[in-house]
C-alpha cells in the first residue's frame, strides 16, 4: 500500500530516468594526471621541446623525430595514494597502493641521406598510456551540527536538486520511511529524521579503473631545423566507484507518533565505461645545436560515455512505525542510462629547452586549458544545461608550469623536475592548486637503458558526502607517491 499511494502521490513525476552529473565527473576526465616513462616523469614531464622519449610525444608529437634510431620502452608505476580528511574537525586518514603496466610503445625512424629532399627524416610511433590511474580509497567521518543526509532524499522528492536524478528514490526513501508527505502541502514531502543536529556521519568510497590512450604518432623534420609532428588518440576508460554512506543520531523522538529514523545507510555502485578520440599538432623549431622551442595544441577529447547505477537503501531501529518496519530495506535494479557525450577542454603548450654541451639540459613547460569549456552532451540538449552553465562560470583558464633538467656522467643520468597546475575553478576551495616534485636515475648499458624515477604530488580538494542536502563536504589532502621503472631498448 505504501508504494501504490507513493505513486499516487507523485502523479507529477518524472517517468523517465536520469543522470545526476556533477563538476567532479567532469574533472575526472578533463585533469591530466601525468604518467609516462620514469625518464618522463623525473623531469616533471617537461619534454614539449626536447623529445626523444616515448611519452614526450604526449606533449608535442615532433618529439618522436629526436630518436637517433628505432627504439621501444616498457613502464610499470607502483601508485601509492594517501587521502587526510577531515570532517568537522574529526581527522582520518586512508592508503592504497597498486602496481600497474602504465606505458609501452615504439618508434621507427627513417632518415633520407640522399640529399634530394629537405625533409631528411620521418618518424612513425605507436605508443599506449594510462593517462589516469582511478585506484583509490577514501574514509571520512565526523559529527554533523547542522544537516542530515536525508534532506538529499526531500530534495529529490520535491525536485529541487540542482541536477534531476530519478523518481525510484522518492520511492526508496518512502519504502524506508526517510520521507513522509507533507501534512497541509499536496505532493511535497518532509523528512522523518529527527531535527536537533549533530548527526554522526561517516563515508567510505572505493574506485577502481583507469584512462588509457593508444597514440599513432608520425613526424617530419625540415632541414634539421623544424619538426613537426601529428598524433591521433583513441581514449577508453573503465571506472569503478562504490560508496557507502552512514548516519546516526540521537535526537529526541517526533511528536505525535510520526515515524522518526536514527540509522541510514545508502550505498551506490556506479560504473563508467567508453571511448573517445583526440589528436595533437606540434612543432618544435632548433634555433642553434644547443637551443629549441616548441609549440603543441592538444584538441578536446570527445568521449561517448555510459553509466551503470545501482543502489541500496537501509534503515534501522525506526521507531512509531508498523510492526516489523523496524528495519527497511530497499534495492534497486542496475539502472543503464542512455550514452552521453563529453567534451574536455583543448590545451596549449609552449616550451623551451637548453642542451649544455650534450652532457645535460633544462626545460621548461608553460600550458594552458580553459576548464569553463568543459560540455556534457546527450540526446535531449537540456538535461545538462544547468551542469554545463555551471561549469562555465565557475570554472576559469587555468595554468601549469613545469620544469625538468638532467645531468649526465658516463652511463648514469640523473634528473629533477617540478610541475605546478593551478586550479581549474575560479574560486579554487573546491579543488586547490597542485604541487609536485620528482627525480630521476637512469643506466645507460649501450643498447639498452633502465630507468627510475619517483615523484610526489599533492592536491587539497572538498568532497561532498552526497550530491544534494548537505552542503558541507569534507576537506581533502590527497597525496600521491608514485615510483616507475621503464625499460628501454633500441633495435
Amino acid at each position: 500500500m505504501k508504494k501504490l499511494f507513493l505513486v499516487i502521490i507523485l502523479n507529477v513525476s518524472f517517468l523517465s530516468i536520469a543522470q545526476e552529473m556533477t563538476t567532479s565527473d567532469a574533472l575526472r576526465y578533463a585533469v591530466d594526471n601525468m604518467n609516462g616513462t620514469a625518464r618522463f616523469r623525473g623531469m616533471g614531464g617537461a619534454f614539449g621541446a626536447v623529445g626523444g622519449d616515448l611519452s614526450a610525444i604526449s606533449i608535442n608529437p615532433a618529439g618522436s623525430l629526436f630518436f637517433s634510431n628505432n627504439f621501444a620502452s616498457a613502464s610499470i608505476t607502483n601508485y601509492n595514494t594517501n587521502n587526510n580528511a577531515n570532517y568537522f574537525g574529526t581527522k582520518n586518514k586512508e592508503n592504497y597502493s597498486t602496481l600497474d603496466l602504465n606505458q609501452i610503445g615504439a618508434v621507427l625512424v627513417f632518415n633520407d641521406n640522399s640529399g634530394r629532399s629537405d625533409w631528411n627524416k620521418i618518424s612513425i610511433a605507436l605508443n599506449y598510456d594510462n593517462t589516469n590511474n582511478f585506484d583509490n580509497r577514501l574514509f571520512t567521518a565526523g559529527i554533523n551540527p547542522y544537516n542530515s543526509i536525508s534532506q538529499y532524499f526531500v530534495n529529490q522528492a520535491n525536485f529541487v536538486a540542482n541536477t534531476q536524478f530519478n523518481d525510484y528514490q522518492y520511492e526508496m526513501a518512502y519504502e524506508t520511511y526517510i520521507i513522509n508527505p507533507h501534512p497541509t502541502t499536496p505532493n511535497q514531502f518532509v523528512s522523518n529524521v529527527s531535527p536537533g543536529g549533530n548527526y554522526y556521519q561517516d563515508f567510505y568510497s572505493t574506485s577502481n579503473g583507469y584512462n588509457g590512450k593508444i597514440t599513432t604518432n608520425v613526424a617530419s623534420s625540415y632541414k634539421n631545423k623544424l619538426f613537426l609532428g601529428l598524433n591521433l588518440n583513441a581514449h577508453f576508460t573503465d571506472y569503478v566507484v562504490t560508496t557507502s554512506l552512514y548516519e546516526n543520531n540521537n535526537n529526541p523522538l517526533n511528536p505525535n507518533t510520526q515515524p522518526t529514523i536514527s540509522n541510514i545507510v545508502f550505498d551506490n555502485q556506479l560504473s563508467t565505461y567508453g571511448s573517445g578520440f583526440s589528436f595533437n599538432l606540434g612543432a618544435i623549431y632548433k634555433v642553434t645545436n644547443s637551443f629549441r622551442l616548441g609549440a603543441s595544441y592538444e584538441s578536446p577529447t570527445w568521449y561517448n560515455l555510459n553509466d551503470e547505477l545501482v543502489q541500496d537503501l537501509y534503515t534501522y531501529d525506526n521507531v512509531n512505525v508498523p510492526s516489523g518496519d523496524e528495519s527497511r530495506y530497499f534495492g534497486s535494479p542496475i539502472f543503464i542510462f542512455p550514452t552521453y557525450r563529453l567534451r574536455t577542454p583543448s590545451k596549449i603548450t609552449g616550451s623551451a629547452t637548453y642542451i649544455f654541451n650534450k652532457k645535460g639540459l633544462i626545460s621548461i613547460d608553460v600550458a594552458t586549458k580553459d576548464y569553463s569549456n568543459i560540455q556534457f552532451k546527450n540526446t535531449n540538449q537540456n538535461n545538462f544545461s544547468d551542469l554545463n552553465s555551471q561549469m562555465s562560470s565557475e570554472m576559469k583558464n587555468a595554468y601549469e608550469i613545469r620544469i625538468g633538467g638532467e645531468y649526465k656522467i658516463k652511463q648514469w643520468s640523473i634528473r629533477g623536475g617540478y610541475r605546478f597546475e593551478e586550479s581549474p575553478y575560479v574560486v579554487d576551495t573546491a579543488m586547490g592548486d597542485l604541487t609536485g616534485y620528482s627525480a630521476g636515475l637512469g643506466y645507460n648499458f649501450g643498447e639498452n637503458r633502465l630507468d627510475l624515477s619517483y615523484s610526489n604530488t599533492h592536491r587539497n580538494y572538498n568532497q561532498s558526502l552526497i550530491s544534494s542536502g548537505i552542503t558541507d563536504p569534507t576537506r581533502i589532502r590527497n597525496v600521491q607517491d608514485n615510483i616507475t621503472l621503464t625499460y628501454s631498448i633500441n633495435f
